[in-house]
């Protein structure tokens, strides 16, 4: 290829493209290239700008943005990150420290303007593409959010079969372990977006160099585009902007709760086998141990996720995660 998408500009700078209908509709953001080594988000944006640019695809109502690279400074370098992780404290910053910082104060106000998130990754490990969305209609002092029947259909039409929910919480139980620890380092982009009053979806693609990642992620987009109502049939006049028509909204999908996370305390710590995220572990069954020999076990039938044998010590080592029980949703 000769797109941008796989030769960057050398000096970094953030591409936002936004394509606004003559008829009202919700406001959507599709980013990708939030960690510079994934490329698949990328090139599905280019992909589509293309359809827009040759008139093969129109608009049909509200507001369509796309910012290809969401992280310019990592992309150059060819790395996940640039100065550190893009999707972690996601905040705009007065005192900027750091690309990241910077980068996330251009890129918060963005956000903050539209309704709709799409966020495309692709992940190291291999693997099945899959779905995060975020929590259930609530006041709580975490995550309040108001959009969550919008949010889980999006999550259910946007193409991969396994949906995954829980990060926040499962997270906000690893920091009040920790000495020090802060909820907001959980924050990332999609978590901003429901703060700011929008609903976001993270679609992880695929592993990094798989072929069919592109493809996962263009059918994000299509998908979203025609649930919405944006690129394909338009909704009917009158109907709430943040709703939509069309998509699989039922049955087939594998639900997933992230329920705990386990940090590792010592370099000596170590797995009981070779794991691979989302791999299914029984009650009981040794999941870890600890540098004294304590075991780490499977509180309930449930899921290893994100096991992670380099992780440093004081750092988040793997997720346990269970059968998911939003049944309204399925």
């Amino acid at each position: 290829m000769t797109d941008s998408a796989t030769h960057p500009a050398s000096t970094p700078v953030i591409e936002l493209h936004s394509f606004h209908a003559l008829r009202p509709g919700p406001r959507v953001l599709v980013l990708g290239g939030v960690h510079g080594n994934e490329t698949a988000g990328p090139v599905a944006i280019r992909q589509i700008l293309a359809e827009f640019a040759d008139g093969r695809r129109q608009l049909q109502r509200g507001t369509l943005s796309f910012v290809p690279v969401a992280n310019p400074v990592a992309w150059a370098a060819g790395r996940r990150e640039g100065d550190r992780n893009l999707n972690r404290d996601f905040r705009p910053s007065l005192s900027p420290e750091n690309a990241e910082d910077r980068i996330a104060s251009r890129l918060g106000p963005i956000l903050a303007s539209h309704d709709v998130l799409v966020d495309l990754h692709t992940f190291s490990a291999p693997g099945v593409p899959f779905v995060f969305f975020g929590p259930v209609n609530n006041q709580d002092e975490l995550e309040p959010f108001a959009h969550a029947a919008y949010e889980e259909r999006l999550a259910q039409a946007i193409g991969p079969q396994r949906l995954v929910y829980g990060w926040l919480s499962a997270y906000a139980k690893g920091v009040r372990r920790r000495q020090n620890g802060s909820i907001a380092y959980g924050i990332g982009t999609t978590e901003y977006m429901r703060a700011h009053g929008g609903y976001a979806v993270t679609v992880e693609c695929g592993q990094h160099l798989d072929p069919e990642a592109p493809a996962v992620a263009r059918a994000a987009i299509d998908n979203t585009l025609r649930l919405l109502g944006l690129g394909g049939l338009a909704d009917e006049d009158g109907k709430d902007a943040r709703a939509g028509t069309g998509g699989d909204t039922c049955c087939g999908k594998e639900l997933i709760e992230l329920y705990d996370v386990f940090d590792r305390h010592d370099l000596q710590d170590r797995f009981a086998r070779e794991w691979r995220s989302f791999d299914r572990v029984a009650a009981g069954e040794p999941i870890a141990f600890r540098a004294d020999g304590q075991a780490i076990r499977a509180p309930e039938d449930g899921y290893v996720v994100f096991p992670n044998p380099g992780t440093p010590p004081g750092r988040e080592w793997f997720y346990f995660a269970r059968p998911g029980q939003r049944y309204a949703m399925m």
